[in-house]
Protein backbone atom coordinates (compact mmCIF):
# COMPACT_ATOMS: atom_id res chain seq x y z
CA UNK A 1 0.00 0.00 0.00
CA UNK A 2 1.24 3.46 -0.85
CA UNK A 3 2.20 5.62 2.11
CA UNK A 4 2.72 8.92 0.30
CA UNK A 5 1.00 10.53 -2.63
CA UNK A 6 3.06 12.75 -4.86
CA UNK A 7 1.37 15.74 -6.37
CA UNK A 8 1.49 17.23 -9.83
CA UNK A 9 2.22 20.93 -10.24
CA UNK A 10 -1.55 21.30 -10.53
CA UNK A 11 -1.87 19.92 -6.99
CA UNK A 12 -3.61 16.73 -8.13
CA UNK A 13 -2.42 13.30 -7.11
CA UNK A 14 -2.53 10.27 -9.39
CA UNK A 15 -5.52 9.04 -7.38
CA UNK A 16 -7.42 12.25 -8.20
CA UNK A 17 -6.50 12.12 -11.89
CA UNK A 18 -7.47 8.44 -12.06
CA UNK A 19 -11.11 9.26 -11.38
CA UNK A 20 -11.45 11.14 -14.67
CA UNK A 21 -8.74 9.60 -16.87
CA UNK A 22 -8.97 6.54 -19.04
CA UNK A 23 -6.78 3.63 -17.96
CA UNK A 24 -3.17 4.79 -18.37
CA UNK A 25 -0.11 2.77 -19.08
CA UNK A 26 1.25 0.88 -16.08
CA UNK A 27 4.69 0.18 -14.70
CA UNK A 28 6.07 -3.01 -13.20
CA UNK A 29 9.22 -2.75 -11.13
CA UNK A 30 11.22 -5.83 -10.20
CA UNK A 31 12.07 -5.81 -6.50
CA UNK A 32 13.33 -9.24 -5.62
CA UNK A 33 16.68 -11.01 -5.52
CA UNK A 34 18.80 -8.38 -7.33
CA UNK A 35 16.58 -5.48 -8.34
CA UNK A 36 15.54 -3.35 -5.42
CA UNK A 37 18.27 -4.63 -3.11
CA UNK A 38 21.61 -3.44 -1.83
CA UNK A 39 23.23 -5.47 -4.64
CA UNK A 40 22.50 -2.45 -6.86
CA UNK A 41 24.64 0.13 -5.08
CA UNK A 42 23.63 3.77 -4.74
CA UNK A 43 20.00 3.47 -5.80
CA UNK A 44 17.17 4.71 -3.61
CA UNK A 45 14.72 1.99 -4.61
CA UNK A 46 11.84 3.34 -2.53
CA UNK A 47 12.21 6.83 -3.99
CA UNK A 48 12.34 5.39 -7.52
CA UNK A 49 9.13 3.42 -6.95
CA UNK A 50 7.33 6.38 -5.37
CA UNK A 51 8.41 8.70 -8.19
CA UNK A 52 6.89 6.36 -10.75
CA UNK A 53 3.76 5.91 -8.61
CA UNK A 54 3.25 9.66 -8.76
CA UNK A 55 2.58 9.27 -12.49
CA UNK A 56 0.93 5.88 -13.08
CA UNK A 57 -0.06 2.70 -11.27
CA UNK A 58 2.99 0.67 -10.24
CA UNK A 59 3.09 -3.03 -9.47
CA UNK A 60 5.97 -4.53 -7.52
CA UNK A 61 7.06 -7.84 -9.01
CA UNK A 62 9.05 -10.79 -7.79
CA UNK A 63 12.09 -11.72 -9.88
CA UNK A 64 11.59 -11.22 -13.61
CA UNK A 65 14.56 -13.52 -14.38
CA UNK A 66 16.74 -10.84 -15.94
CA UNK A 67 19.04 -10.18 -12.99
CA UNK A 68 21.91 -9.07 -15.26
CA UNK A 69 19.72 -6.03 -16.11
CA UNK A 70 18.95 -4.99 -12.48
CA UNK A 71 17.03 -2.61 -11.83
CA UNK A 72 14.33 -3.63 -14.28
CA UNK A 73 11.29 -1.50 -15.10
CA UNK A 74 8.62 -2.70 -17.53
CA UNK A 75 6.28 -0.09 -18.99
CA UNK A 76 3.03 -1.68 -20.10
CA UNK A 77 0.83 0.14 -22.60
CA UNK A 78 -2.64 1.35 -21.76
CA UNK A 79 -5.49 -0.94 -22.74
CA UNK A 80 -6.30 1.24 -25.76
CA UNK A 81 -2.68 1.31 -26.91
CA UNK A 82 -2.37 -2.45 -26.40
CA UNK A 83 -5.50 -3.00 -28.50
CA UNK A 84 -3.85 -0.88 -31.21
CA UNK A 85 -0.75 -3.10 -31.14
CA UNK A 86 1.58 -1.48 -28.58
CA UNK A 87 3.79 -3.87 -26.62
CA UNK A 88 5.43 -3.61 -23.18
CA UNK A 89 8.84 -1.94 -23.11
CA UNK A 90 11.49 -3.53 -20.90
CA UNK A 91 14.08 -1.17 -19.44
CA UNK A 92 17.16 -2.43 -17.65
CA UNK A 93 19.96 -0.91 -15.61
CA UNK A 94 17.63 1.87 -14.47
CA UNK A 95 20.04 2.84 -11.72
CA UNK A 96 20.06 6.63 -11.63
CA UNK A 97 17.47 9.31 -10.83
CA UNK A 98 17.75 10.88 -14.30
CA UNK A 99 16.63 7.62 -15.91
CA UNK A 100 13.70 7.44 -13.52
CA UNK A 101 12.74 11.02 -14.43
CA UNK A 102 12.92 10.16 -18.15
CA UNK A 103 10.60 7.20 -17.58
CA UNK A 104 8.23 9.34 -15.49
CA UNK A 105 8.03 11.95 -18.25
CA UNK A 106 7.38 9.28 -20.89
CA UNK A 107 4.59 7.56 -18.96
CA UNK A 108 3.05 10.96 -18.14
CA UNK A 109 2.96 11.58 -21.91
CA UNK A 110 1.18 8.25 -22.44
CA UNK A 111 3.91 5.59 -22.70
CA UNK A 112 4.06 2.80 -25.29
CA UNK A 113 1.87 3.27 -28.34
CA UNK A 114 0.87 6.80 -27.33
CA UNK A 115 4.10 8.76 -26.93
CA UNK A 116 7.34 7.98 -28.76
CA UNK A 117 10.09 6.41 -26.67
CA UNK A 118 12.58 9.16 -25.83
CA UNK A 119 15.95 8.51 -27.47
CA UNK A 120 17.71 8.47 -24.10
CA UNK A 121 15.52 5.58 -22.93
CA UNK A 122 16.49 3.59 -25.99
CA UNK A 123 19.80 3.06 -24.19
CA UNK A 124 17.96 1.13 -21.46
CA UNK A 125 15.69 -1.06 -23.59
CA UNK A 126 16.27 -4.77 -23.92
CA UNK A 127 14.37 -7.80 -25.12
CA UNK A 128 13.69 -10.24 -22.29
CA UNK A 129 14.35 -13.91 -22.92
CA UNK A 130 11.29 -16.03 -23.44
CA UNK A 131 10.30 -17.96 -20.37
CA UNK A 132 9.88 -21.67 -20.59
CA UNK A 133 6.45 -22.87 -19.71
CA UNK A 134 6.47 -26.01 -17.61
CA UNK A 135 3.43 -28.19 -17.52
Amino acid sequence: MRTTRAEEPSGETWDQRRATASAPCRVVVCRDCCCGTAKVIGVDHAAQTERLRAEVPVRISACLDVCEQANVVVVQPSAAARAAGARPVWLGLVNDPDATEDIAAWVRAGGPGVAPLPEILDLYTFTPPRRRVTS
